[in-house]
């Protein structure tokens, strides 16, 4: 959705169109959900937390002004206040990993195998990372938000948010034994390469 739809549809949704709000659930909903999952210990805690982020963006719509914040960063900064406040309450969340370890089903045993292998290589270069690093690198390139809206949604400065994503990046990359030039090696694990090339 562009920048200039998604106004349009904002500004209907704050005056009371339904239909305008329902699109952009819509867009959002995926992206949404992905972030939540990624965080939370059960799928049906996501859908539930999902489901909260649009009520309390309904609720707080008329509030919303842009001023130079992008809706999308606004959106995921009420999700992270939901998940915040549920492990506050529960104590217990799911690692930042959790939606990409899930096995597929349609993949063979050795398939299903190799892609355990590298993803728990993947995971564990995660879980090294710092938390500040973690979540830049679970908005940035799990739930797809740009730079400014990564930054919206952490409450920091873009700059900010560009230096923790290089030094995450090249930590990820020292841990999985990936030069930067080597990336697609024939030698590099292919989950692990394909991972640092999503994240060039």
């Amino acid at each position: 959705m562009d920048d200039e739809t998604l106004d349009r549809l904002v500004a209907e949704a704050k005056a009371g169109d339904r239909e305008a709000f329902g699109r952009i659930f819509d867009a959002y909903a995926g992206p949404i959900h992905r972030f939540v999952a990624s965080r939370v210990n059960s799928p049906s805690d996501a859908e539930d937390l999902t489901q909260l982020v649009f009520v309390k963006a309904l609720e707080a719509l008329p509030r919303y002004e842009a001023r130079g914040i992008p809706f999308g960063g606004w959106l995921f900064r009420l999700a992270r206040n939901a998940i915040i406040d549920q492990i506050r309450m529960r104590r217990d969340h799911l690692s930042l990993v959790a939606a990409v370890t899930r096995e597929t089903d349609d993949a063979g045993p050795e398939a299903k195998a190799t892609l355990q292998e590298d993803l728990d290589r993947v995971t564990q270069a995660l879980t090294e990372l710092t938390d500040d690093q973690r979540e830049v690198i679970e908005l940035r390139f799990f739930a797809g938000l740009t730079v400014l809206e990564t930054a919206v949604a952490m409450g920091r400065q873009e700059g900010t948010v560009r230096g923790l994503q290089f030094r995450a990046i090249a930590a990820l990359r020292r841990s999985l034994g990936i030069e930067p030039k080597a990336a697609a090696s024939a030698t590099a694990p292919s989950v692990a390469a394909a991972a640092i090339q999503v994240l060039r």
